[in-house]
């Protein structure tokens, strides 16, 4: 008996010391940043200031492809707008873009044609800086915004309306004919109108007082805003979210870890492939549960948050992100420096002065 009795207790007291580890060890220092060290580590990450005129976007968004030109900018955003792109004429890329509400829909997943959801209950990604982004959609599938465009007027559940149908639509409105004809060689074909949207969402820009920071205004950001920054830098956040958009720079795997620790048990007995109900069955590109990063950009405006819109809040967003990407269980102080810090990216859509020659 005491053969067995003597290994049971060292098991016990081996397991019941794994589990006070994490709370004997020394918690984890943050460096504290100068508003100048803030500011290098940012631009050096490319984190840059949104252009404020239309000389310095072209410099940052151009085409090689698709050259912009402010008539073809204001042809797409007649598009952008227009209903007859969507078969029963009721919806158009605005309907799921709202411009004044973060450039998404606010739906946890798109409603398109005839009401019907996307079936893989997806969510509309911001169309807002999406220009700056290196790939569309939730799984990257699309290299730019010129190809996104076309995604969703073909789409079914969408817009459901064919190539053809498009152009033939097009070619109703005597504008457009004269528009086309003066902006592409070819006219009217599915491909321009895409491009001519796509020159309008590379405009479609946004600054706020984190770009009044970067430029050098220290009290553009509360010093809540610039301990949530330090803490953005220090996790290791800038690693994925980076670039002058704050994200969509690359497909990443989520989540990159299941649990936090190897201590929370009932996370490590769990069978869900993501810390929400997968509601749709959606996993990504390649179905490899790899994700186009977010872009961070008014993040705070587009609840409800990642593919599925399955998290309402955004601090129980960065929470997830904190545990499930990082590896680590955020306080409710950082979590809330770290909201302040993401509220500073809200932003207003740039006036570039693009409007039709005299």
């Amino acid at each position: 008996m005491k053969k067995i009795v003597l290994p049971a207790i060292v098991a016990l007291m081996v397991i019941f010391s794994l589990f006070l580890l994490p709370y004997l060890l020394p918690k984890k220092k943050f460096q504290l940043y100068s508003d100048s060290d803030l500011r290098k580590i940012a631009l050096s990450r490319n984190m840059l200031p949104i252009p404020s005129t239309y000389k310095e976007l072209l410099k940052v968004i151009n085409n090689t492809k698709n050259p912009l030109t402010k008539d073809k900018i204001l042809l797409g955003k007649q598009l952008f707008f227009d209903t007859a792109l969507s078969k029963d004429r009721t919806i158009s890329c605005a309907t799921c873009h709202i411009l004044n509400s973060g450039g998404d829909d606010d739906r946890p997943t798109a409603i398109g044609y005839l009401g019907q959801k996307n079936p893989k209950h997806l969510n509309s990604p911001t169309v807002l800086n999406a220009a700056l982004a290196k790939a569309q959609f939730w799984d990257g599938r699309a290299k730019d915004v010129e190809e996104q465009a076309g995604g969703p007027i073909q789409a079914h559940f969408e817009m459901n309306l064919t190539q053809n149908e498009a152009i033939k639509r097009v070619k109703h409105n005597p504008y457009y004919v004269s528009m086309f004809n003066k902006i592409f060689p070819a006219g009217i074909t599915f491909i321009n109108i895409t491009k001519a949207i796509g020159a309008y969402e590379r405009t479609l820009l946004t600054r706020s007082n984190y770009d009044k920071f970067l430029e050098g205004n220290n009290s553009a950001l509360s010093d809540k805003a610039k301990k949530g920054f330090g803490l953005f830098i220090n996790l290791g956040c800038k690693g994925c979210h980076t670039g002058m958009s704050v994200g969509g720079q690359s497909i990443q795997k989520f989540p990159l870890r299941k649990c936090a620790s190897v201590y929370d048990l009932q996370c490590m007995l769990s069978n869900q492939k993501f810390p929400f109900e997968n509601v749709g069955g959606f996993l990504g590109k390649d179905n490899q549960q790899k994700f186009r990063v977010p872009i961070l950009r008014n993040i705070a405006k587009t609840s409800p948050y990642f593919h599925n819109g399955a998290v309402k809040k955004l601090e129980d967003a960065v929470k997830i992100m904190g545990r499930h990407q990082i590896g680590i269980e955020l306080t409710k102080e950082q979590t809330s420096d770290i909201v302040a810090f993401l509220k500073s990216l809200n932003g207003e859509i740039v006036d570039y002065n693009i409007s039709v020659k005299k």
